[in-house]
């Protein structure tokens, strides 16, 4: 059976893959410890279930608009108003089936054939392939290491032409974790102004911040920043959601009104329980994401110090998501490995430790490790690598 084209360049998702293969040994009884998964790792907050079951008992079980419930729509706008001080009407709200569900429509209303968008890398595995689905071209900008994965504005001046649609700034980072300054913002937003571009601006970690800067969205910035921005948020991350599959976007109301236009012909609309769920979550109290970001924060610095104390590995520390992204090249190197993809496979085979490669990422001598496991967990993991290394070295 022949398939489309549009599905036969498609890369298959890096972390979905190794997850798979580590649940695969978890299933024939190896000791696998999996650091590979984008999620929380606590359950979904009591009065969030509590929600939902009152949905279900009181018969909330039917359609509602594609584009959300107005209650969910009037907590996203007080939300945005309370966090970034942004001011929304429901017309500019989409709430949508999580976040990945966001960011594939928005780019299916915005995108013709051989549109180019500007994806700075490392990057999340879908936003290319999600791009490409939409008969766009990705245009990979590689951000340096030692500016903390960020491209600067010059960066992003050589990468425009005129086929130029958008540029995604996901802050803070999957998977790098680092996230941008106003003034980086600022001088990012300048150029967009120049060059008339749509700015995407994915905020899915924005709760998970482990020092004292603050988060911003470029769309505070500046009224004609705001009118240029479509915001990507959900409850995914922040309230350990991610199975519920709520997200949402908040823009201008034409690319806004086009995406509902497009979800009415394909989901219908979200999960009606889960946007009851979704609307408990961001109208009650912060007290679950507080004890999260807490326990996130602990096993950050704990795992970072393991890591860098490991020959031939160096790592940036992050500010935020839960993820850390250290090169390992000179380890691989001195392992004498080919590759990093090949290192991660040796280093799940022998030691039964599931990291994610950068390649993946668009970063082919890192390796990503998600932290949202516990603290004991990230200590056999580290010894674990530690042992594979030296191992190797010998």
């Amino acid at each position: 059976m022949q398939l489309a084209n549009r599905v036969q360049s498609l890369t298959p998702s890096s972390t979905l893959a190794i997850t798979a293969q580590a649940k695969a040994l978890k299933a024939e009884g190896y000791d696998v410890i999996g650091l590979g998964a984008g999620e929380p790792d606590f359950n979904t907050p009591d009065y969030i279930l509590d929600a939902a079951k009152r949905a279900m008992d009181e018969g909330l079980t039917k359609y509602t608009p594609a584009g959300g419930i107005p209650e969910l729509k009037n907590a996203i706008t007080t939300k945005l108003k309370r966090d970034q001080q942004l001011t929304y009407t429901n017309e500019q709200i989409i709430v949508t089936t999580g976040a990945k569900h966001a960011l594939y429509t928005l780019f299916q209303v915005l995108l013709n054939k051989g549109d180019e968008v500007i994806v700075p890398a490392p990057y999340w595995v879908s936003y290319p392939e999600q791009i490409k689905l939409a008969e766009g071209s990705p245009v990979i900008v590689a951000a340096e290491e030692s500016n903390a994965f960020k491209i600067t504005p010059e960066q992003l001046k050589k990468s425009i032409t005129e086929r130029t649609r958008a540029v995604i700034i996901n802050s803070p980072s999957n998977p790098t974790g680092m996230m941008y300054s106003k003034e980086e913002l600022e001088s990012i937003g300048q150029v967009c102004q120049e060059h008339d571009l749509l700015i995407i601006s994915d905020e899915i970690y924005e709760k998970l911040i482990y020092t004292d800067e603050q988060h911003v969205s470029i769309a505070e910035l500046s009224d004609d920043l705001y009118d240029r921005t479509v915001i990507i948020n959900g409850v995914s991350k922040s309230h350990s959601m991610t199975g519920w599959r709520i997200g949402f976007a908040a823009g201008p109301k034409d690319i806004i009104k086009a995406m509902s236009n497009m979800a009415s012909h394909s989901t219908s609309n979200p999960t009606s329980i889960a946007q009851y769920a979704a609307l408990a979550a961001y109208t009650g109290d912060e007290k679950a994401v507080d004890e999260m970001r807490t326990a996130f924060s602990e096993r950050l610095d704990a795992l970072h110090q393991m890591l860098v104390d490991i020959p031939g590995i160096e790592c940036v520390k992050p500010s935020g998501a839960f993820y850390l992204f250290p090169n390992v090249k000179k380890a691989v190197e001195q392992c004498g490995f080919k590759d990093v993809d090949a290192w991660v496979k040796a280093l799940l085979d022998e030691e039964k430790v599931a990291l994610v490669p950068g390649s993946g990422f668009g970063s082919p001598n890192n390796v990503r490790l998600s932290y949202a496991t516990s603290l004991e967990q990230l200590e056999k993991a580290a010894n674990r690598i530690k042992r594979f290394v030296e191992n190797h070295q010998s």
